[in-house]
């Protein structure tokens, strides 16, 4: 999955002190960081609320 944050992370570093936070839905159950304001967040959070 890391790899799935790879636009993210250039994201990240182009935008500097802008960057709020990044977001990777996935198919799983729990949600998980990934260090510096990277997420993987179940997909049906979004419906459930967190």
């Amino acid at each position: 999955m890391t790899a799935d944050f790879r636009g993210l992370r250039r994201l990240r570093e182009g935008a500097g002190k802008g960057f709020a936070a990044g977001v990777v839905l996935y198919d799983g159950e729990t949600s998980v960081g990934f260090g510096d304001g990277l997420w993987a967040i179940p997909i049906r959070a979004l419906w459930e609320g967190m």
